[in-house]
């Protein structure tokens, strides 16, 4: 495998790939089309703060949440365009009061209570059943490793209750898509359908794994920082979170970077749990996938650099005389 700086996330009907400062959206349209959205995003700030171990990790980690709402409304928009939807009391009063602005404002609430959604119940919730083990014993560190084990057990059931939906199996099949794309590359294969197929839907890389290295991570964190206050043990949980996630960062960022034995090991866990966030996905799926790659990548200068692939070299387009349709 060779790292290629690649990556992205399933969306509605589509696939969001990034690359550097480059992202597109690919969706395939229900009228069959495949539309791409092509952008770009960055700034001297993330040029600085992508240099800070452990400080980039919380920065990216926001700006992925931001960047993955947008390229999931841009979806929706773009799937969903054939239907004429009234929008609803709410956004038309934020369009009334901020006009322009509205879009973003709504984005920002979304990812304002995604954020507290999840840390009520990945974070509150768990810490509040790992309370009830204090009948049973007084030790600290056992209590902690429970309140870990919670955390994970609601997690994977979370995942397995949603992907009972019909709407988030298909998205765990462009998932599936956006894996297969970027292990085709990484692994030396021209990107086309076939090869894509026969690549892995798991990927060290993937958000799957950088939930679940949080998980774990926050368990040693919270074994060794205690408080006798329950209430400020967790205040602290919460405090730690964008420690806990930067060092999540730093140990994905090396696991996608390395075929280390240990940290191929390490990684295991996570590649497991994406068999529930990724599913085979279907040729029209994949078309979307390699779309949103080629939008941002130039995979075959990526192959021939690195894996010594030869392609031949695209036909001059034929003089034309100007002014004469062709």
């Amino acid at each position: 495998m060779k790292y290629s700086g690649i990556g992205g996330q399933a969306v509605l009907e589509g696939v969001m790939m990034k690359n550097g400062e480059k992202f597109a959206v690919a969706v395939r349209k229900q009228d069959g089309n495949i539309e791409v959205k092509e952008d770009r995003r960055g700034s001297k700030t993330a040029e600085t703060v992508n240099k800070i171990p452990l400080i980039r990790g919380v920065y990216n980690f926001v700006d992925s949440l931001v960047l993955g709402m947008s390229s999931i409304t841009f979806s929706s928009e773009m799937y969903m365009e054939a239907i004429d939807e009234e929008p609803g009391r709410f956004e038309k009063f934020l369009t009334r009061v901020f006009g322009e602005k509205a879009e973003k404002i709504i984005l920002g609430i979304t990812v304002v209570f995604s954020v507290i959604l999840a840390i009520g119940i990945f974070t509150v919730l768990p810490f509040l059943i790992s309370m009830l083990f204090k009948n049973i014993t007084d030790n600290h560190y056992l209590i902690a490793l429970v309140e870990g084990v919670i955390r994970v057990a609601i997690f994977i059931a979370y995942i397995k209750l949603i992907s009972c939906m019909e709407d988030i199996k298909r998205l765990f099949m462009y998932h599936g898509a956006e894996h297969k794309c970027i292990n085709c590359i990484e692994h030396g294969l021209p990107l086309n359908v076939e090869n894509v197929r026969k690549s892995s839907r798991q990927h060290k890389r993937c958000g799957t794994s950088f939930l679940l290295i949080v998980m774990v991570i926050s368990i040693l964190f919270f074994m060794f920082i205690y408080t006798e206050s329950p209430l400020l043990r967790l205040g602290l949980r919460i405090l730690l979170i964008p420690a806990i996630a930067g060092v999540s960062y730093e140990f994905l960022r090396l696991a996608g970077r390395s075929d280390n034995v240990v940290v191929n090991i390490l990684s295991k866990p996570g590649m497991w749990l994406q068999r529930l966030t990724t599913r085979e996905p279907e040729d029209e799926m994949i078309e979307v996938g390699i779309a949103s790659v080629e939008a941002v990548f130039d995979w075959k200068e990526y192959l021939t650099t690195n894996f010594g692939l030869e392609f031949p070299k695209e036909a001059e387009p034929e003089n034309e005389v100007p002014g004469v349709a062709g």
